[in-house]
């Protein structure tokens, strides 16, 4: 009898669990934050005990975990609205090699190694430290890595090159900072950090905007610059 009472819970729980990671969203099945990190072994962990404590009624263990649902919901619609949410649920992006040099703070204060490095980077096909320009360390635990333009001429790694070649050749001047490509405007919030690390301003900001056809920065979802000057930009 026991038996057959753990069977057909585990059936129940098997779609009810289904039923709450398609409610979750397919960010739960894909690469885990913390926060959702978190969530998901909660909420697998009161699954199970809810299978094993047949003397237990299935609607303990589903009010917890209708209530873990509701607050990773909420959470991400909070962090859908601000960025400074995102920053705290998920995290913020780690440099740990900028032109060929490793940041042996940042690795400290991750506690990534050495050999954690070496990995992730010969899963991206690097083999060499100094072929690197940039490799960042993501909130998920993805190491995203951007390898030296080796397309010949002078190196981009020379502010003076990079502005002598833009020059020459008409295009926009390119630009040095830590993550590529560089968010200017989120949810049609300015980042002001942002702009401040290029150099630039709120009303260059919005003279590059009118050229998009846009008039006011809270027409804007999303607006990032690459390495090359160019603005990325997605109006709401």
């Amino acid at each position: 009898m026991e038996m057959t009472a753990i069977l057909l819970r585990t059936i129940f729980m098997y779609f009810f669990i289904f039923l709450v990671m398609r409610t979750m969203g397919k960010r739960e099945i894909g690469k885990l934050s913390v926060f959702d990190l978190v969530i998901s072994i909660m909420i697998a962990e009161i699954a199970v005990l809810a299978i094993e404590s047949t003397e237990k009624t299935l609607m303990m263990a589903m009010t917890p975990i209708v209530l873990l649902v509701l607050i990773q919901i909420g959470s991400a619609f909070l962090s859908l609205k601000s960025r400074k949410m995102r920053l705290l649920f998920d995290g913020k992006p780690s440099v740990l090699v900028q032109n060929g040099h490793l940041n042996r703070k940042e690795m400290l204060r991750q506690r990534y190694n050495l050999d954690d490095l070496m990995i992730q980077l010969r899963e991206n096909q690097v083999a060499d430290l100094q072929e690197v320009k940039l490799a960042v360390l993501e909130s998920t635990g993805k190491l995203s890595v951007i390898l030296n333009d080796r397309s010949g001429g002078e190196s981009s790694d020379s502010p003076e090159a990079s502005d002598t070649a833009g020059t020459k050749a008409g295009a926009a001047p390119k630009f040095r900072y830590e993550l590529l490509p560089m968010p200017l405007i989120m949810d049609g919030q300015v980042q002001d950090d942002n702009l401040e690390k290029l150099g630039k301003t709120r009303f260059w900001l919005k003279s590059e905007l009118q050229q998009h056809n846009v008039d006011s920065f809270k027409q804007v979802f999303m607006c990032s610059i690459d390495h090359k000057g160019k603005l990325y930009v997605d109006k709401k």
